[in-house]
């Protein structure tokens, strides 16, 4: 089948020529080249300028392929924004830059859609047969490589090359598909429960975000975020963390009173002199009189500028935001620590509560924190419960609130909100999930 918009050849199409060209180029010992051509921020256009721009798009990037085909060269749109041309009978990767270039000039002029003056940049990947691969999806995937990291590094094209770049690569393709995750849908929202220690009542639940890409799957957030970090991406990723997060909890419908959304806030976030009037708009725009949002920030947060990070925290328990101190006790606690700062919560690492039957200090610094906190008008959570066991000694330390795979692990949004109908409460055999009960069985610790 052809492609609708453009009249050009599909991607299984596309495939199978480069098999059989392939084929032909080592009968007749000659080099072929692979150029895959990607529209930069296509998704974008679709949404500013709307579909009939992203289908002219296309159809420009087409009919510049169709110009610099020559007999016996194919062409093919092979990806929603991605073009593939076989260039055959190469000398060498000069040729291929060549083409690039010329794909290059004739989409130099804007592009009109309408009374729309739209720029149409591409980044273009090259690979050669044989000398970067002898297979059409080997030589498919060194294309598209070399594409992702033209497109990363803002240059027209790039060439591919060996495997000592790998890790640097692997780096740029997540940044690169983040970049469009959110608009294509890929990130979604999981929540994981809280439930108070004293009722067995759920109280609220942490938002995480999880990543589900349409050709790696499922990416962890260990893999994304740090990238995110280090790229920008961290701060337009929060701020769709937190407008998700508090539009799925205004869908709940449950009978357990104000539940409490808590949603993690980098450092680098924090640091924005536009934080607060973000989180103060997201909260203003989603308010429920049944949710309650709770930023958790790490220690780390404070580090550079205690008093400026007070005053944010400050100004959004002034608007009826909670914050939560996140992985409390790994980072720079004092005891004038408890005394300052502006937190509703601790939040102890799950490395402590990991250890806490084995291992005494480890029930000493949590009963120390519990204290500490109480003191201090704080509320303890104690995220990393993994049985009933700990689950019940930290009952007995007095701690507030708990969270851990034993109560539930994170879930999708309606799966979260399926469970929250459905839960009773927690006994010595574990987190009971039956609808009908009106109220939640409180935790015993026999």
């Amino acid at each position: 089948m052809k492609d609708p918009v453009t009249g050009l050849n599909n991607r299984q199409q596309f495939l199978h020529i480069l098999d059989c060209d392939i084929s032909d180029a080592a009968t007749h010992k000659v080099s072929l080249a692979l150029l895959l051509v990607d529209i930069r921020q296509f998704s974008r256009i679709n949404m500013k300028y709307g579909y009939a721009a992203g289908d002219g798009a296309l159809q420009a990037v087409a009919s510049a392929l169709e110009q610099v085909r020559r007999e016996g060269d194919h062409i093919a749109r092979v990806g929603d924004d991605k073009f593939g041309l076989i260039l055959s009978g190469v000398l060498n990767t000069g040729h291929a830059e060549m083409a690039a270039h010329k794909i290059k000039r004739l989409l130099d002029m804007p592009l009109l859609v309408g009374e729309e003056s739209i720029a149409c940049k591409v980044s273009i990947g090259i690979s050669v047969y044989p000398e970067h691969a002898r297979s059409g999806d080997k030589l498919m995937a060194a294309a598209d490589e070399a594409q992702r990291r033209a497109r990363s590094t803002g240059q027209l094209l790039c060439v591919a090359h060996d495997d000592e770049c790998a890790e640097e690569s692997e780096h740029w393709d997540i940044e690169m598909a983040l970049e469009d995750a959110i608009h294509k849908s890929e990130l979604r929202v999981y929540f994981q429960p809280k439930i108070s220690l004293a009722t067995g009542r759920p109280v609220g639940a942490e938002a995480l975000v999880r990543w589900e890409n349409d050709f790696r799957g499922l990416i962890g957030p260990n893999e994304f975020i740090p990238v995110a970090e280090s790229s920008g991406f961290i701060r337009p990723l929060t701020e769709w963390m937190l407008n998700s997060a508090l539009r799925l909890a205004g869908m709940w419908e449950h009978r357990w009173g104000v539940q409490e959304v808590s949603v993690n806030i980098p450092p680098c976030v924090l640091d924005r002199s536009d934080f607060v009037d973000t989180v103060i708009s997201a909260q203003k725009l989603w308010y429920s009189a049944t949710n309650k949002l709770c930023i958790e920030i790490v220690e780390q947060s404070f580090i550079e500028n205690v008093e400026n990070a007070f005053s944010k925290l400050n100004r959004l328990r002034d608007e009826g935001i909670s914050v939560s101190i996140d992985d409390f006790g790994t980072g720079y606690s004092s005891l004038a620590y408890f005394r300052d700062i502006p937190a509703d919560q601790l939040k102890i690492d799950q490395s402590f509560v990991f250890g806490l039957l084995k291992d005494r200090d480890n029930a000493n610094i949590v009963e120390l924190i519990v204290d500490l906190a109480h003191r201090f008008g704080l509320s303890v959570v104690a995220e990393g419960v993994e049985d009933i066991q700990t689950l019940s000694a930290l009952k007995k330390m007095q701690c507030d609130i708990a969270q851990g795979f034993f109560i539930a692990r994170p879930m999708p949004a309606e799966e979260y909100h399926e469970w929250l109908a459905n839960y009773r409460g927690i006994n010595a055999s574990g987190v009971i999930s039956t609808s009908g009960a009106e109220t939640a069985r409180p935790l015993t610790t026999d």
